[in-house]
């Protein structure tokens, strides 16, 4: 996988802790319109919400090349490491294909129950990977992991998505797939948990209710891939069953995401949740409600097809809920800080650069410069709460050091710096500065 190159700051020891708005937006993916980062709202999300990861879509991709453009220009924008992930099933479900400069490839079924071959299944995988891989796009919303329990289920058999109606089969087919996105270091997501292979409607369109249908089989791909150390991410399904929760889906039940997958299968991924504006949802549950449910149920993140809602930032909406809720006592900052923290650990996973100890802190810190860009030289300045050393230096985006600026002892309070880039040439720069309070990273362009 080509790197994504950041400062990835693991905190292991007591540190300055980013804000709680930040933990929160760390918690969400979104879609957003258009082909490139130009749309004000996505770009405020990206640079001053801390949004944790974005979705694409095929309106988002015209070609290979406009797409490797894009998810460049979304890292380059981000406060934080991000997440991008893309639906690339394979078949029906599939975002890169040849209308897009890429190719048509087989369904899961054609693959798992016509084939049922590993060097094809492979070789099937192995090719979406690379596609992924050169696009920098770092997490596949797939494989599915449904049981073909009913052939004509019209959101999962009915679409060819799911490999068999053998559940080992299903597993051992899921299992070749995960390994070859593994191999270009590329997250992979199972879906839909508990089960959605036997269901009659479509959680698109309204409430699913498999409580007369789903067999306990359906958990055995999920359960084999957990036991052999499967631990990237599981979508939870917006699917009823009243025998494992009577009240609420199961994505928005803490007995089937906390109880069945955390405690009885084990699982210590990430839990991410299926569209949060499907019908299944959004037809039976408040924003607000749905918001405050999904967290409390264990989930990590929460995805959401569009950036905006009521015209506004979806991020910012989100975020000013959350933050009610924990002020009312109804979520806890303990539950957003189980997520926050592995959704940070799951990030260090993306880069292959050098790991410091220590806690990503946003701009807010004290670490600016001005202007910026800047042409040759630029005004740093910084602010610490309290006197100690402090070091500055400056960073390629390949994680080479390109400079130290300062290495002294200073004062409480906020200090200006000059730095000169004469010797460098045109990009982005990190500056990254580290103090007795903590660490700090800020995205500088130097435009000659």
């Amino acid at each position: 996988m080509k790197k994504i190159f950041f400062f990835l700051l693991i905190s292991n020891i007591s540190f300055a802790q980013p804000e709680l708005k930040y933990k929160i937006a760390q918690m969400l993916m979104v879609g957003f319109p258009g082909k490139t980062v130009s749309d004000t709202i996505l770009i405020n999300d990206l640079q001053s919400r801390g949004v944790g990861g974005v979705i694409l879509f095929s309106g988002n991709i015209e070609s290979p090349s406009q797409l490797n453009q894009l998810t460049t220009q979304l890292q380059n924008s981000s406060l934080f490491p991000l997440f991008i992930s893309i639906d690339q099933e394979g078949g029906k479900v599939a975002r890169l294909k040849e209308s897009n400069g890429y190719a048509n490839t087989f369904t899961p079924y054609q693959i798992g129950t016509i084939f049922n071959d590993e060097v094809i299944t492979r070789d099937w995988a192995g090719l979406m990977a690379g596609w992924l891989d050169d696009a920098n796009i770092n997490i596949n919303l797939a494989p599915v992991a449904d049981v073909n329990i009913n052939p004509e289920s019209p959101a999962i058999g009915h679409l060819d998505r799911s490999f068999s109606r053998i559940p080992d089969t299903v597993f051992q087919h899921c299992s070749w797939f995960i390994d070859e996105f593994h191999q270009r270091n590329l997250f992979n997501t199972l879906k839909h948990f508990p089960g959605h292979g036997s269901a009659e409607t479509d959680s698109h369109l309204g409430f699913t209710d498999i409580t007369n249908t789903w067999a306990d089989s359906e958990l055995i791909p999920f359960q084999k891939l957990i036991e052999n150390g499967y631990n990237d991410f599981i979508m939870s399904g917006h699917l009823f069953n009243a025998n494992l929760d009577s009240v609420y889906p199961a994505s928005l039940s803490s007995n089937i995401i906390e109880g069945l997958l955390r405690d009885s299968l084990a699982f210590e991924g990430l839990i991410i949740t299926d569209g949060m504006f499907m019908g299944a949802i959004s037809n039976n549950y408040s924003f607000d409600e749905a918001v405050t449910l999904a967290i409390k149920a264990g989930n990590d993140i929460l995805l959401y097809t569009s950036n905006k809602i009521e015209g506004k930032s979806l991020v910012d909406s989100v975020v000013n809920i959350v933050i009610g809720k924990i002020s009312a006592g109804v979520i806890t900052e303990d539950r957003i800080n189980q997520s926050y923290n592995r959704i940070i650990q799951k990030k260090a996973g993306l880069t292959d650069l050098r790991y410091f100890t220590g806690e990503f802190l946003p701009e807010e810190f004290g670490l600016v410069n001005y202007p910026n860009p800047f042409n040759s030289t630029t005004k740093i300045r910084f602010k610490i709460n309290q006197p100690g050393n402090v070091s500055i230096k400056v960073y390629s985006l390949i994680g080479e050091e390109v400079e130290e600026i300062i290495n002294s002892y200073y004062q409480t309070g906020t200090h200006t710096i000059h730095f000169s880039g004469d010797e460098l040439s045109s990009g982005v720069y990190l500056l990254f500065m580290k103090t007795t309070e903590g660490y700090s990273s800020h995205k500088i362009i130097l435009l000659k």
